[in-house]
């Protein structure tokens, strides 16, 4: 996998977008930087008691249309241009969507699975002290991302709770229900990607009988495995970090998800055949979820790649030269700034159910879920079409327009 820039991806794509629509050249040059970018350092009492400083970044993107919103990372591999990168695709995404926010995102360095459960506690409120002054409901509402969890989330609303004097739920989403979390939230991202991938395979006329391949086995992986077995579509590959396992016949993501946690891979898995990680994307499979990490297929990816459809589950996971490949070989990509979103959509829920301090049942907001996810989608296509274009492009072309119409209509540009 070759290296890549994720902020430069992130402008390569927006260039495009500019040549698309002919975006105007003031509205350009503000998204080409984060409105704000703060760099902190967050001192951590070590259970040894020597104090260890961690640097933790957030970025506030774009609030033309509502609060910044967007997840913290905990991650070794965490940079200034990741955490940029993702705060501007969630920018669109929120605005592909069209709920009433903007973008931003939060990161830290660090390996998580090396700290003890105190020292992740201590780390967790020490970011929010670090940034507590620019978050706030109707400022930036955090949420979960990568290796942080509803537990880290009520930690965080805590300890901001604890510096404002007042109770404040809706300053972060992807809290446990006790805290006024939502249900579905916890499967949400993989629940919308369900949503659009029933689109997908409605418009390329494919059926049941598909073979479908998971890039990826976290909390979102795992989710959008067991929503495919349950309506009935068959998973013939399933990968992580560490390996691949392949079974022609189907693979029981539940039993697979068991073997992760015992072994701490889905490599070895005893009902399927085992291969390299790498190999997942060659898989003769009819539709490819990536549900890693950003940039995860490149060039060399996307020549392999058999499938016919890819829902991007995880952020930014093609880079853009790969993209053009794809694009070339005729592949369905059903963007991130889409297929993501349901995470952010039900986010959108919790804050808008601890406004209200009442909460809805599971069923209702399934149903508010795919009637956005399904206009989404819908509206995306016919974008693709007015503009002769990929869905990607379809999808930039329909959440810039609207980030630009906001700023316009607030005289940002004069």
């Amino acid at each position: 996998m070759e290296k890549t820039n994720p902020f430069a991806n992130a402008m390569k794509q927006l260039e495009e977008v500019k040549n698309v629509i002919g975006l105007e050249e003031d509205i350009h040059t503000c998204f080409m930087q984060p409105q704000r970018f703060l760099e902190v350092s967050i001192p951590v009492k070590m259970d040894n008691g020597k104090v260890r400083s961690f640097t933790g970044y957030r970025s506030q993107y774009n609030d033309a249309r509502g609060p910044f919103k967007g997840g913290i990372r905990f991650h070794q591999n965490v940079t200034r241009d990741e955490v940029k990168a993702l705060s501007a695709w969630m920018t669109w995404k929120t605005a592909v969507v069209n709920i009433p926010l903007g973008g931003g995102k939060g990161g830290v360095i660090v390996n998580p699975k090396e700290l003890s459960d105190r020292e992740l506690e201590q780390l967790s409120r020490g970011y929010i002290r670090a940034i507590y002054k620019l978050l706030g409901p109707s400022v930036d509402i955090p949420a979960p991302d990568v290796y942080t969890d509803p537990r880290i989330m009520g930690w965080m609303m805590d300890e901001y709770e604890k510096l404002e004097g007042s109770h404040s739920p809706g300053m972060i989403t992807g809290k446990p229900l006790s805290l006024g979390g939502s249900k579905v939230r916890e499967y949400a991202t993989a629940q919308g990607a369900f949503y659009t991938f029933e689109e997908g395979v409605k418009k390329l006329g494919l059926g049941k009988d598909i073979n479908v391949g998971i890039q990826g086995f976290g909390n979102a992986g795992s989710f959008m495995a067991k929503l495919l077995q349950d309506a009935g579509y068959k998973v013939t590959t399933i990968s992580d970090s560490r390996g691949t396992a392949v079974n022609c016949m189907g693979l029981d993501p539940n039993d697979v998800e068991k073997h992760k946690k015992e072994t701490g891979s889905v490599a070895h898995y005893v009902g399927g055949e085992d291969i390299k990680g790498a190999h997942c994307l060659e898989q003769d499979v009819d539709v490819l979820i990536p549900a890693a990490l950003e940039g995860s297929i490149g060039i060399e990816d996307a020549k392999e790649i058999k499938a016919k459809m890819i829902i991007e589950l995880a952020n930014g996971p093609i880079t853009p030269e790969a993209d053009k490949i794809l694009a070339d070989k005729g592949v369905l990509v059903i963007p991130d700034i889409l297929a993501n979103a349901g995470g952010v959509t039900v986010s959108y829920f919790e804050q808008v159910q601890n406004a209200y301090g009442y909460y809805w049942e599971e069923e209702e907001i399934l149903d508010k879920l795919k009637k956005i996810m399904v206009k989404s989608f819908n509206e995306i296509w016919e974008a693709k079409e007015k503009y002769n274009t990929t869905m990607r492009m379809g999808a930039y072309t329909l959440a810039i327009k609207r980030v630009s119409e906001a700023m316009k209509a607030r005289g940002l540009t004069r």
